[in-house]
């Protein structure tokens, strides 16, 4: 039996254009194919791509959605099915949300005999309540994400536009005009996150004005980046976490706790984790990363992430009152944590002239390190002996010579004598004269 031809598709890129063209979520989208939201912007992003009846009515959706009128999804012309599915989805959902708190609950009086299984389970179980994520989680990333691609789109028409020479000066994008973009944008929520990872607010508005800083010095990389977001929050996590704080005089006391009570337990919490476990849960149930995102950017497996992850909700279960609410609740915690803290948001102008006058100060040390380093070497090379000189061989004791002898110093008798001597006059006879006959 032959296979039927794959119907084509448009772009993941392209197939999300069409659907903001038109002002739709991806759970309407989802609604008229009759899948899941998650299953849509899975097809969007590129990671999976649908098959059988559901590549042909998505791609007669998209058809729709390039003519003008957008198709209904599976049954071409059944609402009675997609009503159906609509009503039976929460419905399921209900029953998962209600299965899962028992599920945990099960698997925390059996934990001796779930650590002594393999962890293809427990990846299992982490990864399906990664797919199960709130939609407003996944909608805020969906936006970050489109906005970064229309920063991308904007500047490339620009580049273009430029190469051609139709752009004016005016229009034409640049450097400062990102970064200032990068950090108004992405400078708020990294404060808020670096805080709940340290529980110090002047260490965290430092790391995140380094990380800028450091983005801003390496600014030609970091623009071309797949993540420039993640690339400065890795940044910033990393400064935050780094053990020399330790010896620095203003961190060796507690810093002021937060104000309310529940901010205070969480906050308790999290600084009781190890530094691991306190970015993986950060990380995973904070900012919304996959398994996979947040074990590459810890720089762990993917399986001790996992455990990493379980040991740090249950530490942190135990602080919280809605410990038996799905992982939602804890990402609303955490979202949280630190908005009602007066903490300092770097601006961008101020992050670059920094950065520029670090680079500068880096630049003039270097420069008179080197030339000291080349005074010496021309005072040695003036100062350095131009002919070879033997050394002298050491001294040997020789037997059988007698001893140098001469006069020793004058004793006080004989120095009292002498003087004597000196003072009287010769009293001998007189001196003889012979006189000529």
């Amino acid at each position: 039996m032959s296979q039927r031809p794959a119907v084509p598709l448009p772009t993941p890129k392209e197939r999300r254009r069409l659907r903001e063209a038109k002002s739709l979520t991806q759970a309407e989208v989802a609604a008229r194919i009759g899948v899941s939201r998650e299953t849509v912007r899975a097809w969007e992003s590129g990671r999976t791509h649908p098959r059988g009846e559901r590549r042909v009515a998505y791609a007669r959706f998209l058809e729709g959605l390039a003519e003008g009128a957008p198709a209904v999804g599976r049954g071409g012309g059944r609402p009675e099915a997609q009503a159906k599915a609509a009503e039976v989805r929460p419905e399921a959902q209900a029953k998962a949300a209600e299965v899962r708190p028992e599920a945990r609950a099960e698997a925390a009086h059996d934990r001796p005999e779930a650590h002594a299984r393999s962890s293809v389970p427990t990846l299992a179980q982490v990864q399906a309540e990664a797919e199960a994520r709130a939609e407003e989680r996944a909608r805020a990333r969906e936006l970050a994400e489109a906005r970064v691609e229309a920063e991308a789109e904007a500047a490339a028409r620009a580049a273009a536009k430029a190469a051609t020479g139709s752009a004016s000066a005016d229009e034409r994008p640049t450097a400062e005009a990102a970064f200032d973009a990068l950090c108004a944008r992405v400078a708020p929520t990294l404060v808020r996150q670096t805080y709940a990872l340290t529980g110090r607010r002047a260490l965290a508005q430092e790391s995140v004005e380094r990380a800028f800083q450091l983005a801003w010095e390496r600014w030609p990389e970091v623009a071309v980046d797949r993540d420039p977001a993640g690339w400065v929050r890795a940044a910033a996590h990393e400064y935050a976490l780094s053990p020399w704080h330790r010896f620095r005089p203003a961190h060796r006391g507690p810093d002021v706790p937060p104000a309310e009570e529940a901010h205070r337990a969480l906050l308790t919490a999290l600084l009781d984790l190890p530094p691991t476990q306190r970015r993986t849960l950060l990380l995973y149930d904070g900012v919304g990363l996959g398994l996979p995102e947040t074990a590459a950017e810890t720089e762990a497996s993917t399986p001790a992430a996992a455990s990493r992850l379980l040991h740090a909700r249950e530490a942190v279960a135990e602080h919280l009152r809605a410990a038996d609410e799905p992982p939602e609740v804890l990402h609303e915690h955490l979202g949280a944590l630190g908005s009602t803290e007066r903490l300092v948001v770097p601006r961008p102008a101020r992050v670059r002239i920094g950065s520029e006058r670090r680079a500068r100060l880096w630049t003039r040390a270097a420069i008179a390190f080197t030339a000291l380093i080349i005074g010496a070497t021309a005072l040695t090379v003036r100062t350095a002996p131009t002919r070879y000189e033997p050394p002298q061989s050491p001294g040997r004791a020789i037997s059988g010579v007698p001893p140098r002898m001469g006069p020793g110093p004058l004793s006080y008798e004989d120095e009292v004598l002498r003087e004597k001597l000196r003072k009287e006059p010769t009293r001998g006879p007189a001196r003889l004269i012979p006189r000529p006959e």
